[in-house]
């Protein structure tokens, strides 16, 4: 066994081949799970874009763009930023990717079913649909010990282990219906992610390069 569940992967549908192509991808996975250090190696690999919606938030209310204000105007009044705002900001910086890089890693978004539904048919009319998403499996235990140590090393006493277990649950209820929905569409692959940070890579770019062809 090398980590990786490839029972969810069949031809997805509506997807567009393009021999050659460069990598298209979504990454789904809860805190603790080293998603952002594989989302580095894994553009590095590929040679593609990381397209972290939270990042784009910040730079952009950072920087006090039209879309900053309008995003901040949303979370200071504790809101959630509307689906269609973020689907518009997504499928910007999607297109900025794929005309520097020809691909993009999409990391933080979709986080709702009706984010993913609508993005899926728009990526498909477009002919730009990932290759596949890829979750990161990471046993509860584990997620625990290291979001523990996590908020230990950097001193946020607000990260009770009640506070990181809600917020495990909070990810699961919102994820499920997600990674439900794109293994229906065949493209979900699953990793093992409870191995050393070099194996989990290793079999997640094996896994994306199967899902290119």
């Amino acid at each position: 066994m090398l980590g990786v569940r490839v029972g969810d992967r069949r031809p997805a549908v509506g997807r567009v081949a393009d021999a050659g192509g460069r990598l298209r991808a979504l990454l789904i996975a809860p805190p603790g799970a080293g998603k952002g250090t594989q989302a580095q190696r894994i553009c590095a690999h590929f040679g593609v874009a990381d397209i972290s919606t939270g990042d784009v938030f910040r730079r952009e209310v950072a920087a006090g763009t039209v879309l900053g204000k309008e995003v901040a105007s949303y979370l200071d009044r504790g809101d959630l930023v509307p689906d269609t705002l973020v689907g518009e900001v997504v499928r910007q910086e999607i297109q900025k990717a794929l005309d520097a890089t020809g691909g993009y890693l999409l990391d933080g978004f979709p986080r709702t079913l009706p984010q993913a539904e609508a993005a899926h048919a728009i990526a498909v009319d477009m002919g730009i649909a990932a290759h596949a998403v890829v979750t990161f499996d990471v046993p509860r235990a584990v997620l625990l010990e290291r979001l523990m140590g996590r908020g230990t090393s950097d001193g946020r006493s607000d990260d009770t282990e009640a506070t990181i277990r809600h917020r495990l649950e909070v990810y699961d209820a919102q994820t499920a219906p997600l990674l439900d929905f794109y293994s229906g569409q065949g493209m979900l692959v699953r990793i093992a992610a409870d191995q050393s940070i070099d194996e989990v890579t290793k079999v997640t770019i094996a896994a994306l390069e199967e899902a290119m062809h």
